[in-house]
This record gives structure tokens, sequence and C-alpha cells, in this order.
């Protein structure tokens, strides 16, 4: 299963263009609530993710994953000695990205970063999405979904109000035509 765990700001971007995610970190969080992230890792066998957002997790303070992480990327050489045994390089297209991954014992895939998020939507090889909106309007950035050119159909399992500021939509992958 590949899911899509992001968040989105209202009008649909996932981050400012330079890629900041500033307005994600102020958020009113007065329970100092992970809200379901921790639940949701333990689901998942590892990560997919752009080299951009790759490179935006290297600018955080410390390592956050506790799983797998493979960097799909067509450019990047080496990745930082201190990631040995948490990430890797990996190549191909999403299709071929899954197989590999599936033959080594990965099934339940996280996939991370716009471009890669849109790549695979593109390949119809999402099965889940878990998007948390947050009411800020950006007014331009990077968008989640880009430009798909395919129908695909999703079904909302559910919608949770985390908070005034926090809304987590559930989406399953549709098979049926509607």
């Amino acid at each position: 299963m590949n899911i899509v765990y992001i968040a989105s700001s209202l009008d649909g971007f996932i981050a400012r263009p330079d890629g900041d995610i500033d307005w994600l970190l102020n958020i009113p969080n007065e329970q100092m609530s992970d809200y379901g992230y921790e639940d949701f890792i333990k689901r998942i066998d590892c990560l997919v993710m752009g080299r951009k957002t790759f490179e935006s997790v290297l600018l955080f303070d410390s390592w956050p994953y506790t799983k797998p992480v493979f960097v799909l990327s067509s450019t990047l050489k080496d990745l930082p000695v201190e990631l040995n045994g948490k990430a890797e390089i990996i190549k191909g297209n999403p299709k071929e990205v899954v197989d590999i991954l599936s033959a080594r014992g990965y099934h339940d895939l996280y996939i991370d970063g716009g471009q890669k998020i849109q790549s695979f939507l593109k390949e119809d090889l999402i099965d889940e999405m878990i998007i948390t909106t947050v009411p800020i309007i950006l007014g331009e950035g990077i968008p989640l979904f880009g430009n798909i050119k395919k129908l695909l159909r999703f079904k909302c399992k559910k919608v949770e109000l985390l908070s005034p500021y926090i809304i987590k939509h559930y989406y399953i992958r549709e098979e049926k035509d509607w």
C-alpha cells in the first residue's frame, strides 16, 4: 500500500515557493499533540521521498525518522555518512521503485514530497491519502496535486477536527466508477 501523509494549506499548497514550511511550525498546539503521526508511522514499512524533501529534512535539528528512508533521485550521488543505515538513494520510476522495495520486503510505503506524490498519482500508485488541512491561505507555493491530467477517484473514510487549526481528511482509492 502506498500512502500519502501530508499537510496542505487551505489553498492546496504544501510549502512556500522556495520550499519553506515555516507556516506549519507555528500552529497553536496547546496539548503538544503529534495529531496521530506516531500511530501512522507504526503502519508503514519505509518512507520514499524526493531529493528536495530530503534536503529540507537535513535542515532539521535531528534526523526525525525511525523507519528506513529511500530518497528517490536521479541526481544525488551520495548521502551524508551519518545517515548510513537510515537512508539510501533509490532510482527508477514509481512502478520500478514499488517493485524494488516490495522485493526487499517493504510493502507499506509512505510517499512524501510534492513532486514524488504527483508522480505516484500520475501512475495511479497511491492507495490512501491522509491530508491535514491547515486553514491558512498562502496564495502561492508548491501545490500538493499540480497537473495530474487523470481522473482518480478517492473515497473519504473519515474527517477529524483535531483543533481549530488542524483538520485531517482520510481518503482511500476508489476502484469503481460513480
